[in-house]
C-alpha cells in the first residue's frame, strides 16, 4: 500500500513515498487561503521512498514552493505574482497621483476648479495631506527637471506664468508614455475592469473640470487607456460619458 508525502505514522507505513522539506526564503505574500497579507516560506523537497518508516532511495526533488506560515496551504511560485495589499494600495496611490499629474500638465494648473479636482482625486487614493500647492509644486519641479519626463515641456519649464502644460507640451511624448506606463500598466491585471475605468474617469473630470477636453489632455486620457488595458473603442466611450450631466 503507497501513503502519498509520508503522512501516516512509521508503524503503519509498509511501503510508501516521503517528502523532505527544506526552507529556502521567506517573505510576505497575499495568501488565497487565508485572503490576507501573511508570512510565507519558500520551500523545496525531495522525496524518497520510505519502508517501515526507515528513507531508502531519492525519488526526485519537488518543487519550490510556497507555504503560508499561517495556515500551511502551498502553492506554486506564481502566487507571488499578487501584490500584498500593502504592495496593491501603494500601487492605486501611485497611479492616481500620477494621472491626475499628467492631466494637469496638459491642461494646466491655471483653474481652480481643476486643481481642486485633482487634489479631491488624489487625497481620495490615499494621500490625505495633498494640498494645491503640492500638486502645483511638484508640476513646476517636474518641468524643470530634464531628467524626469524630458520632451514633456520645451526648454525644460513652462511659460512664463503659465502654471502647466501649454505651449511646449507634447502629450505624444515617449517620456511620458513611458511614466504613464510604468505606473499603470504592473497595476491594471490586478483591477476588475470596474476599477481600471475608475482611474481613467479620475483623469477624465480632473480634465473636465474646466471645460471640454484639450487636445493635449485628450491624448494623455488616450495614453491612460492604453496603459491600464483598456481598448481604444472603450477609452472613447468612457470619455465621452464623463462629459454628461451627472
Amino acid at each position: 500500500m503507497m501513503h502519498a508525502q509520508g503522512r501516516h505514522s512509521p508503524d503503519r507505513c509498509v511501503v510508501g513515498v516521503r517528502t523532505v522539506w527544506r526552507t529556502v526564503g521567506d517573505g510576505d505574500f497575499f495568501c488565497p487561503g487565508c485572503g490576507g497579507d501573511r508570512n510565507y516560506r519558500r520551500r523545496t523537497g525531495h522525496r524518497r521512498l520510505v519502508a517501515f518508516g526507515v528513507p531508502l532511495l531519492p525519488r526526485g526533488p519537488v518543487g519550490p514552493i510556497v507555504e503560508c506560515a499561517a495556515c500551511h496551504a502551498r502553492f506554486g511560485m506564481d502566487v507571488l505574482d499578487h501584490p500584498t495589499t500593502t504592495r496593491f494600495s501603494a500601487m492605486l496611490r501611485d497611479a492616481v497621483h500620477t494621472v491626475a499629474l499628467a492631466v494637469l500638465a496638459a491642461g494646466g494648473t491655471e483653474a481652480r476648479t481643476v486643481r481642486r479636482a485633482a487634489v479631491g482625486a488624489v487625497r481620495a487614493a490615499g494621500f490625505a495631506d495633498c494640498s494645491e500647492e503640492q500638486l502645483i509644486t511638484l508640476i513646476e519641479a517636474l518641468a524643470a527637471d530634464t531628467g524626469r519626463l524630458p520632451g514633456m515641456y520645451a526648454g525644460g519649464a513652462f511659460p512664463a506664468g503659465a502654471g502647466g502644460g501649454r505651449g511646449g507640451f507634447d502629450p505624444c511624448g515617449t517620456a511620458l508614455a513611458i511614466e504613464l506606463h510604468e505606473a499603470l500598466e504592473p497595476l491594471a491585471p490586478h483591477l476588475a475592469p470596474a476599477g481600471r475605468e475608475a482611474i481613467l474617469l479620475q483623469g477624465a473630470h480632473i480634465a473636465l473640470a474646466d471645460g471640454p477636453y484639450r487636445p493635449a489632455e485628450r491624448e494623455v486620457l488616450s495614453t491612460v487607456g492604453r496603459a491600464l488595458l483598456i481598448c481604444p473603442e472603450d477609452t472613447d466611450r468612457l470619455l465621452a460619458a464623463a462629459r454628461m450631466p451627472m
